[in-house]
């Protein structure tokens, strides 16, 4: 008797049908409204600043996490010890917060602390000094959004990894392959199966904090929609357009990642069934 299908998997997506029917709509009414199509295009220069803060920071932390989650799993107490006081502080602080310690108070200690570190040899001309206004503010966010979901992601690392079957490991151990190895060639070709659905959730979740970096004047999209609003008044019209151009990035990349998975889920699927006698 062939397995029950969950009924969900079988159901037309009306949401979606809905949404790019609405999309379309609103698509439509951009194009032959003249304020409309002035906010638009307005806000589109922010969308080039939202797509590099979200590749960068989310690269950068992910780096990072996969790093921090190593630790967490590391033979060595203080690894783990440092690994868990890291994701807990962090995790622990919210990401506005994050961003105005960074930008303001971490970012000058850090540059008053590299002076005088270097101060022996910018007195002798080697080195100029450091100023704090030499770090921009893009990269300060950029920074804070990469410590801030670095926290997160790590968990999602650990998560994965564990929860691949230590037989395999055993397995790889037995046939003589080292540490890296079986990391690189056995263990995380099956945990990215795991931890590509939460990775993706994490990834659409910075496009939409990304706009936090506004309040520190960064030219996104809610920035300049910010900006454009202030000195017009079309509060309605403007964010109403932000939250438009917002909504086509982030569902766009929900289906995007959705899709990616089913294909590598299929994938999987294929690669472990039986052969046919």
């Amino acid at each position: 008797m062939p397995a029950a299908r969950s009924p969900t998997a079988t159901d037309f997506p009306w949401w979606l049908a809905i949404a790019a029917t609405a999309a379309a709509g609103i698509a439509v009414l951009i194009a032959a409204n003249g304020l409309y199509t002035q906010i638009f295009a307005i806000i589109a220069k922010g969308i080039v600043i939202t797509i590099f803060v979200t590749v960068v920071g989310f690269a950068l932390a992910a780096a990072i996490g996969l790093g921090i989650a190593l630790m967490a799993l590391s033979q060595s107490v203080f690894m783990r010890q440092a690994a868990r006081l890291y994701v807990e502080i962090i995790r622990g602080v919210p990401i506005l917060v994050l961003l105005f310690w960074i930008a303001f108070a971490g970012v000058p200690s850090v540059v008053a602390g590299w002076n005088a570190l270097t101060a022996p040899l910018q007195q002798a001309g080697y080195l100029g000094e450091l100023l704090v206004r030499d770090v921009s503010l893009l990269w300060r966010a950029i920074l804070a959004l990469t410590i801030g979901y670095s926290a997160f992601i790590s968990e999602i690392f650990r998560a994965g990894i564990q929860s691949v079957d230590a037989g395999q490991i055993e397995a790889a151990k037995a046939l003589g392959l080292s540490r890296g190895q079986r990391f690189r060639l056995v263990v995380f070709p099956q945990a990215i199966r795991t931890i590509l659905p939460p990775l993706g959730n994490d990834f659409v979740a910075m496009v939409k904090d990304s706009s936090l970096v506004s309040v520190l004047g960064v030219a996104d999209i809610t920035q300049m929609g910010k900006v454009y609003a202030a000195g017009t008044f079309r509060f309605f019209e403007t964010y109403s357009i932000v939250a438009y151009v917002y909504l086509i990035l982030t569902v766009g990349l929900s289906l995007a990642l959705r899709a990616l998975e089913k294909r590598l889920r299929r994938r999987h699927s294929a690669s472990g069934a039986a052969p046919s006698t």
